[in-house]
C-alpha cells in the first residue's frame, strides 16, 4: 500500500493498533557472513520502533439508570494499549501489514502480534 500524504501527523492509528518503523536488519551474521536480503524477511519475528499508538480497546458505554440526575458523556471510552511512541518492538512478522508512506516503508500491527517491549526513557533525550 502506497500513501501520498506529506505529513505524518494526520495519520490516525485506530483501535488496537500502532504504526511502526522497522528497524533496519542486520547485513551480516555475529560471526561476519554476509546476509542476503530475502533472510531477514522470511525471520518470524522483527522488531521495530512504535510511531503512533491507537487508542486502545473500546469500552461498552455504561448507562447509570440508578442514577438519572448525573451528566453523562457521549464520549467513546478506551482502555489504553501498553506501547508508548519510541518504545522499541518486537512484533510477528506475519501479522504485520507493510505500508509504505512518504518513500519510508512501516507495518501496523495489532497489539495481540507484540511479544516484548524495550521502554529507554532517555532514549531520545
Amino acid at each position: 500500500m502506497l500513501l501520498e500524504e506529506k505529513d505524518l501527523k494526520k495519520l490516525i492509528v485506530v483501535g488496537d493498533r500502532l504504526l511502526i518503523k522497522p528497524k533496519t536488519p542486520e547485513s551480516r551474521t555475529r560471526s561476519g557472513l554476509l546476509l542476503p536480503p530475502g533472510v531477514q524477511e522470511k525471520e518470524k519475528v522483527q522488531m521495530g520502533y512504535v510511531v503512533k499508538v491507537g487508542p486502545g480497546y473500546p469500552i461498552p458505554s455504561v448507562t447509570d439508570i440508578d442514577e438519572p440526575w448525573k451528566a453523562r458523556s457521549s464520549d467513546p471510552q478506551y482502555v489504553p494499549l501498553q506501547p508508548h511512541e519510541g518504545d522499541l518492538a518486537v512484533y510477528m512478522q506475519n501479522a504485520a501489514i507493510e505500508i509504505e508512506f512518504n518513500k519510508i516503508k512501516y507495518v501496523v500491527v495489532s497489539q495481540s502480534a507484540i511479544l516484548l517491549l524495550v521502554r529507554d526513557e532517555g532514549l531520545f533525550e
